[in-house]
């Protein structure tokens, strides 16, 4: 491509620039902070949570776990809307500067668990095993969830090999609802686990969620909510992605023998007194991010209907749309929410959402096309980034700046290689907030102009 006259250099850049903002602006006002204003609230010791309101003068125990990517941040937020008389278990992610009075607090793995993963579980296991029937239980889970808290339900099943398993499932290219039907039934406190530990005492889960609006039980592998997976699905799931010969051979013959033990159902005692709230989920993000798009001048529509699918196949299919939009109207935009898959061999440093990004890349050079693809919880894979803004100039600008000697395409070849953070981050196409404390899946912004 030849090189970009400076006119349109400097659209190309202001677009970049728009698309940043787009997803700023989405991050900004879809906080847990304003949703727990929304939806918690303590007055003369009622706490309502939702539409159900709790006297706490009426419990001889108020106990809180917060678990996944958004531990703290949620944990905080409910101080400040129900005081500081709080105790329990904050498991996170990330360190924090500063800890509530009152909390125990562990730093578990992601993508994999870790010892502290381990940790984490045994001390809410054991927490929850003190609690009675005048117990509440105030249990706040974000995605993240499932390896950040962790206790195999074997315990012939080692930390290491727990990890290779989650590895397995993750490089699988199966959809998330998929992988975390399996890690249910290998943990002794996914699938509704926690609820049946917490079991007599009153339960409420206030949810920040990062999967499909209509399977909120696969958040963190759902430790509060009855599982709606079974046995079969986890046996078929292993057949379909060839996984048993990937586990280790502790996991994998649970799976030979057929030996899975099956997660409590809606039918357990245990959800008798259990309720849940959504408070935050990836629509929010993707309205937030309308308002900004239509302030910025753009005709906007949504389309979510390539949740899940490989990110080549995702790429393909919304850049059509987007063409679509552009035949009808000079200024569109196309935001999708959900995750894509990306199927892992050998892999570099990158993560899904620049996978995404470079696969548009190579089919909107030269086009007046900007597309951002980015987490909302600031992170993409194995990389320093959330995600990355690509244009018709990236592949221009990725021959000037990365030339490769053997005269291979630069695109292609991190594409091929799974490594696109290097190559996006040279060119200053990564989009890099650091953990945001938030997890409310990935969001998609394309503009034509």
């Amino acid at each position: 491509m030849p090189d970009v006259a400076p006119e349109r250099d400097q659209q190309f850049r202001h677009m970049r620039g728009v698309a940043r903002e787009i997803f700023a602006s989405a991050l900004r006002n879809a906080s847990i902070e304003s949703a727990f204003a929304r939806n918690v609230h303590c007055e003369r010791h009622v706490l309502r949570i939702g539409e159900d309101l709790h006297d706490l003068d009426s419990y001889n125990r108020i106990f809180v776990v917060s678990m996944g990517k958004a531990a703290h941040t949620m944990v905080a937020a409910l101080e400040a809307q129900a005081g500081s008389n709080l105790e329990g278990v904050v498991a996170s992610s990330v360190d924090l500067a500063s800890q509530l009075r009152g909390f125990r607090y562990f730093r578990g793995g992601h993508p994999t668990p870790t010892a502290e993963s381990i940790q984490a579980a045994a001390a809410i296991l054991k927490s929850l095993d003190s609690l009675d029937s005048a117990s509440l239980i105030i249990f706040m889970i974000s995605g993240g969830g499932s390896s950040i808290v962790e206790k195999p339900v074997d315990d012939e099943i080692s930390l290491d090999d727990i990890a290779a398993t989650y590895r397995a499932l993750v490089h699988s290219g199966a959809p998330i609802a998929e992988i975390n039907a399996v890690r249910k039934h290998i943990s002794a406190v996914k699938g509704g686990r926690l609820a049946q530990a917490a079991y007599p005492a009153q339960q409420v889960s206030i949810l920040v969620s990062d999967v499909p609006d209509d399977t909120p039980d696969a958040l963190a592998s759902g430790p509060t909510m009855a599982d709606s997976t079974s046995i079969h699905d986890c046996e078929r799931i292993a057949a379909k992605y060839n996984l048993i010969e990937q586990f280790p051979e502790s996991v994998a013959s649970l799976f030979r023998q057929h030996a899975l033990e099956e997660t409590p159902k809606s039918d357990d005692p245990a959800f008798v007194r259990a309720r849940w709230w959504t408070v935050l989920s990836n629509k929010i993000a993707i309205d937030e991010a309308a308002v900004a798009a239509t302030r910025a001048g753009f005709a906007v529509e949504v389309d979510n209907s390539c949740d899940d699918w490989p990110y080549e196949k995702a790429a393909a299919y919304l850049l059509n749309r987007l063409r679509e939009m552009r035949s009808k109207v000079s200024r569109v935009c196309l935001l999708s929410g959900g995750e894509v898959t990306v199927t892992v061999r050998n892999g570099g440093i990158g993560g899904r959402n620049q996978q995404f990004a470079l696969a548009c890349a190579e089919q909107i050079v030269g086009q007046n096309i900007t597309v951002l693809s980015a987490g909302t919880d600031g992170i993409d894979g194995n990389s320093p980034a959330a995600g990355a803004v690509v244009d018709g100039t990236t592949g221009s600008r990725a021959g000037t700046f990365a030339h490769d000697p053997a005269g291979d395409d630069p695109l292609t070849k991190s594409l091929t290689g799974f490594n696109a953070y290097p190559l996006l981050n040279k060119l200053g196409d990564a989009v890099i907030t650091g953990p945001t404390g938030n997890n409310l899946r990935d969001l998609r912004i394309l503009l034509a102009y």
